[in-house]
């Protein structure tokens, strides 16, 4: 039975409390994003195809730590993009060890956490994803990694004409 609007609501137990608040942050998150996305001109919302050079290679432990993220869909506006990750560490996004040597993160369109593995392809690109062959339309491409910044773009084109490229700034600890 919902509450009515006047009155008073129960208390969330504390682990629902916590869950509620990582889901309401994600969807501020993937919110933000999306209005990011919806903002520009149809003409700017080109894909950044770029791809990684062959043989970049990151590990679980360098993705795991406090990250600002901000995107954007024309490699023009990558440096600007890139302050307003750093800019975001206020309120970092935290990825963590999985339980099975991945790392804990959000998948499009989706609030809820999932395990996400680093993954090769047959031509030296690295991806992160479920377990599923590397480059799958789930998966996300590592496109660069230099210890600052990390920049990924998701492989199903939907996905990344909405989301754009992804930079994550590194937060200071």
């Amino acid at each position: 039975m919902a509450a009515h609007p006047d009155e008073p609501s129960q208390p969330l137990p504390p682990q629902n409390l916590r869950r509620s608040r990582a889901t309401t942050f994600a969807a501020l998150i993937l919110g933000a994003l999306t209005l990011t996305g919806c903002a520009m001109m149809p003409e700017e919302r080109q894909s950044f195809s770029q791809a990684a050079p062959a043989g970049l290679v990151i590990t679980r432990d360098q993705l795991v730590g406090r990250w600002g993220i901000a995107s954007f869909h024309e490699e023009k506006d990558r440096k600007r993009t890139e302050a307003q990750a750093r800019a975001q560490c206020s309120q970092p996004y935290v990825i963590t060890k999985g339980p099975t040597n991945g790392v804990m993160m959000h998948v499009a369109d989706d609030a809820q956490l999932y395990e996400l593995a680093l993954k090769r392809s047959a031509d030296g690109r690295t991806y992160l994803g479920f377990e599923a062959p590397a480059g799958h339309p789930q998966d996300r491409e590592v496109l660069s990694y230099n210890g600052e910044f990390l920049v990924m773009r998701f492989v199903d084109p939907d996905a990344n004409r909405r989301y754009g490229t992804f930079i994550f700034a590194r937060c200071g600890n």
